[in-house]
């Protein structure tokens, strides 16, 4: 299995992708780093609009490809239905919902199959989450230490309007598609569309 493993804050630096996005304190990107070219071509620019979202959910290009293959199949804006994609997948709702303090994290605990989906445990990070489907921590997994902790925990965690998150039994539902307005991060999803388009 390929897996990315780029120094997270130096690639945030290298995209312009603020930390807190990829689930790190702010404080973490302190040094800014040498001088960089400012100016950019176009083809550029599209390219590291590609690679920040990329980067972001922890795609690597063959599964990215394929994606936006699938939203531009579908009805409505191209880059606002692959972004509702990337964001519908299984690893991002449990960082979402708080269950785990970063994407990789996340992407690390579907793997190891802690959580379910619909009663039916799931161990892909890519899994396409759907409008009702309910997303909880497996039974055997709550007796974990980090699971406990986090149901005693009193800090909230204001989960994405599209998600509804239940603190005492440690599950969420899915109760409507992400919409444009609810990605965290700035992106500029035009410039994939024509990437792509060439």
């Amino acid at each position: 299995m390929a897996k990315n493993t780029q120094p997270v804050l130096k690639r945030c630096r290298t995209l312009g992708v603020s930390p807190a996005a990829m689930g790190y304190s702010k404080q973490s990107n302190r040094n800014p780093g040498g001088k960089r070219r400012t100016k950019k071509s176009e083809y550029g620019t599209q390219l590291t609009e590609k690679q920040k979202v990329k980067f972001v959910y922890g795609i690597l290009e063959k599964q990215f490809r394929t994606l936006y293959e699938k939203a531009e199949s579908m009805k409505g804006n191209t880059g606002e239905n692959l972004l509702s994609l990337v964001e519908r997948r299984l690893d991002n709702v449990v960082y979402r919902l708080g269950y785990a303090s970063t994407r990789r994290e996340a992407r690390q605990l579907v793997n190891h199959g802690h959580y379910t989906v619909n009663g039916k445990r799931v161990n892909i990070p890519s899994y396409t989450v759907n409008v009702g489907d309910v997303i909880a921590v497996c039974e055997n997994s709550c007796s974990a230490t980090r699971f406990k902790k986090m149901k005693e925990d009193d800090a909230f965690i204001a989960a994405p309007k599209w998600l509804e998150r239940d603190k005492n039994t440690l599950s969420g539902k899915v109760i409507a598609l992400p919409a444009r307005d609810d990605i965290d991060f700035e992106i500029a999803e035009n410039l994939i569309v024509e990437l792509y388009s060439k």
